[in-house]
């Protein structure tokens, strides 16, 4: 060590996986070294690591977790790289990279871009109830219906149900045209499209014609009891707390449930309050119920959705000091 600067070697045992691990051109590495402030230096199948002592362990640590993933053959985009060296540098002595940590559906694995995204994965793998908070973008609903799936597919549960509370902003579903079902489908679509992305198209039909899967407003869940089933309540924040009791106590033997909500995003009519508040404040006490909640730095859209989210946020919260 001289002048602050620390030197570590790694050495991976097999060739073959180190074009992928370095990228074309040696990008990833790049992309690594530019987020980290740390020097690679190679020499065959071994990375010389240069920089200051917290950022080589660092940029260490997240080499070997992307050999790991190269490994078990899963694949690397350059996209993923610094949310990977972001996790490592975070993650405060728990690898949040494991395989724990990844969902594995009939088109893709998914796993966590986010610190945020890892301990909703976690809260998903331990918990029997999961709340996640966060504004749009950070992939509550989208990581919610993976896990869903991969738990179908699996066998650990019979059903997939999903739902949404009947509410839209400035919207009412009554004045849409066609029937109770054309009126429905396009406020749930968003669900449909999750499904779409997690499993091939005919088998996502035929689930759904067969009621393994089932997509339907909130009022559709009264009077019942959910067994056997990984149940999602998407836009949880727009139900009121009569709704949410309603929903909770549908849970059956076997069951797992989801609640994603945006706080930020409340389209109830002026004076009712939201269930979703009013239910944190219930579950909280319960071992069993992990809540996750997620900012704008979790947003995994395009970056400018962060920066507009987090903007607005400011924004909203200089107006009610001003209030």
């Amino acid at each position: 060590m001289e002048n602050g600067i620390t030197q570590l070697s790694q050495e991976f045992s097999n060739n073959s996986f180190l074009q992928k691990l370095y990228g074309p051109n040696n990008l990833h590495l790049e992309k690594i070294e530019n987020h980290l402030c740390v020097s690679f230096h190679t020499l065959g199948n071994q990375i010389i690591i240069r920089g200051e002592e917290k950022a080589v362990i660092n940029a260490k640590n997240t080499l070997v977790n992307l050999y790991n993933f190269i490994e078990t053959g899963q694949s690397i985009d350059v996209n993923d790289i610094e949310d990977i060296a972001r996790l490592t540098e975070n993650n405060k002595g728990r690898n949040f990279l494991n395989n724990d940590l990844v969902i594995k559906t009939k088109k893709k694995y998914i796993r966590p871009k986010t610190i945020r995204q890892a301990a909703f994965f976690d809260a998903l793998n331990h918990k029997q109830i999961i709340v996640a908070l966060g504004p749009a973008g950070t992939g509550k609903t989208y990581i919610a219906v993976a896990k869903a799936v991969e738990a179908k597919l699996s066998g650990e549960v019979e059903k997939i149900i999903l739902s949404r509370p009947a509410v839209e902003a400035g919207e009412s579903l009554g004045y849409l045209p066609g029937d109770m079902r054309d009126k429905i489908d396009p406020y749930l679509r968003p669900l449909y499209d999750s499904l779409y992305d997690m499993m091939p198209s005919n088998q996502v039909v035929n689930l759904l014609a067969s009621g393994d899967i089932e997509i339907a407003p909130l009022a559709f869940m009264r009077g019942r009891t959910l067994s056997n089933a990984f149940i999602i309540l998407d836009e949880a924040q727009n139900t009121t707390p009569i709704q949410m009791k309603m929903f909770l106590t549908r849970m059956g033997k076997n069951s797992k449930t989801v609640l994603t909500a945006d706080l930020s995003q409340v389209d109830l009519p002026r004076g009712i309050n939201s269930g979703i508040k009013d239910a944190l404040e219930v579950l909280k006490p319960i071992n069993e119920v992990g809540e996750i909640t997620m900012s704008h730095k979790d947003v995994i859209r395009h970056s400018l959705v962060a920066k507009i989210i987090s903007n607005y946020s400011t924004r909203d919260k200089k107006i009610n000091k001003n209030d």
